[in-house]
């Protein structure tokens, strides 16, 4: 099991640190980016501050942003 310091981001090519988890509720068209899950699950993304602050939700999705203040989209 990887400490949440040792989590990279998801992103191919970016060996960044992780500091956010985005995950998709199929059902509600929502996506979710909220603070560094306390474990990695294979059905959710690990992702450094720079990707964190870039994602967008797929067209016609809505985006919750969950105790992460500091990032603006």
């Amino acid at each position: 099991m990887s400490r949440p310091m040792d989590r990279r981001c998801s992103r191919v090519g970016c060996a960044s640190r992780a500091t956010a988890t985005l995950t998709y509720a199929y059902d509600d068209r929502m996506a979710v980016l909220g603070p560094l899950a306390a474990e990695a699950t294979p059905h959710s993304y690990d992702l450094c501050e720079r990707h964190a602050a870039r994602t967008a939700p797929p067209q016609g999705w809505m985006m919750s942003r969950v105790g992460l203040s500091q990032l603006t989209a």
